[in-house]
């Protein structure tokens, strides 16, 4: 069973990255920058293939990953992830394990203010809980992907239009296509914290920007599930503003998400 690392990341210097990102096996390396270059360079723990793309986008870098991977499993990764020892046995023993899973959801150390979810239990993944994981926590085997011809979304994320959604649309487009994910409970590696790329605190665009990605998620019940999602969370995010007007914002980024 072969495995690549998927990397995504912006203006960085190959040779150093790699070290840091303690890698331990091949991968492709899609560098945003102001250039367009493609070259392999081997290392002692893999050969790296990397390209560098005059294009802005997180789902753009990790589709163009995904499209020049040859191997069987892939793990989707960011510039500031550092992997434990013995991560790539761990992905590979458990697709062995799992030979009918087309996604597998593994644990990251995170800082808590940035953690979404912890598998404390090996489970199947399902509609009523997929958009808790980030792509970097997921491995995928990649001819099962392929054959579905599911991408991330370009509208968002960072570099996007939209603020972040493109994993939870990622796997939404999985089920909707019945291909099989599984959380497992094997931790990879490590998060090392920085401030996000596309939060900026509960603005006018960040209900905005949930309302469209809840229509291309939930379709008719997005308004619903989006007035769930705000009162859910009131007292995290509506601390300076009503819950009427949030919920207005919402619905105008739901209208827009119908003209896409």
């Amino acid at each position: 069973m072969t495995f690549q690392y998927l990397i995504s990341a912006v203006e960085k210097d190959e040779k150093e990255l790699t070290a840091v990102m303690n890698l331990q096996g091949d991968a492709v390396l899609v560098d945003q920058c102001s250039e367009d270059a493609r070259y392999e360079t081997q290392y002692g723990f893999g050969k790296v293939l990397t390209i560098r793309q005059n294009g802005r986008g997180v789902g753009l870098s990790r589709n163009t990953a995904l499209e020049n991977a040859d191997s069987d499993i892939c793990l989707f990764s960011d510039e500031d992830i550092e992997y434990y020892d013995g991560c790539v046995r761990k992905v590979t023993d458990a697709f062995a394990s799992h030979p009918d899973a087309a996604v597998i959801a593994f644990n990251i150390d995170v800082d808590e203010r940035r953690r979404t979810y912890h598998n404390d239990k090996e489970r199947r993944v399902s509609a009523l809980n997929y958009g808790r994981y980030p792509a970097y926590a997921l491995a995928i085997s990649r001819q099962k992907i392929l054959d579905k011809d599911i991408r991330f979304s370009l509208l968002f994320g960072g570099g996007a239009k939209y603020s972040n959604g493109e994993d939870s649309l990622f796997l939404h487009d999985c089920l909707k296509k019945h291909l099989k994910i599984y959380a497992v409970t094997e931790c990879l590696g490590r998060e090392k914290y920085r401030e996000s790329t596309w939060f900026k605190g509960y603005t006018d665009k960040f209900f905005f920007d949930r309302g469209v990605l809840y229509h291309f998620l939930y379709g008719k019940a997005a308004a619903l599930l989006g007035f769930r999602f705000l009162y859910k969370n009131r007292d995290t995010m509506l601390k300076e503003r009503s819950l009427k007007d949030a919920f207005r914002l919402l619905k105008k980024g739901i209208a827009e998400g119908k003209t896409l």
